[in-house]
């Protein structure tokens, strides 16, 4: 307990164990765009796989995520989350570099499967070592850093890799982020091994008793992350908004290529400026949330809802109905910018909710649940995309998937108050911590 109060007199940056734990996630998520692209590069450039090639390469990168989301978060409560995170780092070294001796599109997925069970051991263990080692009060700045890290290095990590790539070639790319993962484990060993929040453990006894979560089986471990979930209002509409929220961005990821090919004269440099600037409005909404402490979490998943809804609809409105020329491809790219502003709005208080209200005890299997969920809506996007854009083109498709998250986002804000009148009442007398 003397060390949390030292902690949050000294500020967040100085607090050691923090600082090594964003360390090591800015090394890993840099060199994981350096090895999607060159994957990507090698198997659709080098290998001329086919779209439904494609298709599974990435299915194979989600599919352990989707099932081993829960598992992963039990391991995370019941080991210690530092060992897991180094032994997931140093196994992905190994398998990293297993893709420089492939020959065969079969061996690409093997190998994919293989490092996604150890991405999602590393993922709630991550989460669980965040909420240990940061007291609650300074949660939403460590969340929001670490989102900048993440999203910084999506449009980083990408350039770098594309000159790399350029220069020597995938292999000096998939060796680069084995090496990252390598790094990373050594940067672990400077965080705390040992629990450093002990007051966490009767209020977790609390909200365990209070839903009912038996810690006497391996199904009862399995299901306990989607009891606590169902059992806090808060969570549980805020993971149903960030499902239907990913459901909408897959969508738009996966159509959005076939939606600029329907507008003479896109170029793919107009492309480019798109994703990277969707990136930039991540990383601005981080500041604009700071700047609106005074409005709930919920409000601001609403609010970054409706306006990720409603700028892929104008998207879809402005590529079938404005005239193409030299403005109409400014107001999709600044579109596109809002589209990450408002995706940051809606990811990024809902992770600072879940740290908060979630107790230590259980934080493992409650991110290891919800990785699944979003992994479920990150497969049945594409689908759902596919499915829309067949049957009405590309256009209408943005405007029907884009005007459903705008009415999911201004439904969050009308019943607000309900859900948190509920939450109250259903949480009242418990402190989390």
């Amino acid at each position: 307990m003397e060390q949390k109060l030292t902690y949050s007199e000294k500020g967040l940056w100085r607090n050691r164990s923090y600082v090594a734990l964003m360390g090591a996630q800015l090394v890993s998520n840099l060199g994981d765009w350096l090895y999607l692209l060159a994957l990507l590069t090698m198997i659709g450039l080098k290998w001329n796989a086919t779209p439904w090639e494609i298709t599974i390469t990435m299915l194979s990168i989600l599919f352990p995520m989707l099932i081993g989301g829960p598992i992963a978060g039990m391991l995370a409560d019941r080991v210690e989350r530092k060992k897991l995170m180094i032994i997931s780092d140093v196994a992905r070294f190994a398998i990293v570099i297993g893709l420089i001796f492939v020959t065969a599109l079969w061996q690409v997925y093997l190998i994919l499967i293989i490092k996604g069970v150890f991405d999602v051991l590393f993922s709630p263990a991550k989460n669980g070592k965040l909420k240990e080692i940061v007291p609650s009060e300074q949660m939403e700045k460590a969340v929001s850093y670490s989102s900048i890290i993440e999203q910084g290095s999506k449009i980083i990590g990408p350039a770098i890799g594309g000159m790399l790539t350029a220069a020597f070639g995938v292999s000096i790319c998939f060796m680069i982020d084995a090496a990252t993962f390598l790094v990373s484990a050594c940067i672990l060993l400077a965080v705390p091994g040992k629990k450093i929040l002990s007051t966490v453990k009767a209020s977790s006894v609390q909200i365990e008793e209070k839903t009912n979560v038996e810690k006497t089986g391996f199904w009862s471990e399995l299901a306990a992350g989607m009891k606590l979930i169902v059992s806090i209002p808060l969570i549980a509409y805020g993971t149903l908004t960030l499902g239907m929220a990913l459901l909408v961005l897959q969508i738009a990821d996966s159509q959005t290529v076939v939606l600029f090919r329907e507008i003479p004269g896109m170029s793919e440099d107009i492309f480019g400026w798109c994703i990277t600037l969707s990136g930039v409005g991540t990383l601005a909404s981080v500041g604009i949330i700071q700047l609106l402490r005074s409005w709930s979490p919920l409000t601001k998943m609403g609010v970054g809802g409706a306006l990720l809804g409603t700028v892929f609809a104008l998207a879809g409105y402005a590529s079938a109905h404005l005239p193409a020329n030299g403005w109409v491809f400014i107001i999709i790219m600044m579109l596109f910018f809002l589209a990450g502003l408002g995706a940051g709005m809606t990811f990024v208080p809902f992770n600072v909710m879940l740290q908060q209200k979630t107790p230590e005890a259980m934080i493992g299997r409650v991110f290891g649940t919800v990785t699944s969920i979003t992994s479920a809506a990150s497969v049945l996007g594409p689908v759902f995309g596919g499915t829309l854009v067949t049957a009405f083109g590309p256009a209408p498709a943005f405007i029907i998937s884009g005007g459903l998250m705008a009415v999911i986002g201004l439904l969050l804000l009308v019943f607000r108050p309900m859900i948190m009148k509920r939450d109250y009442r259903g949480t009242e007398g418990i402190t989390v911590g």
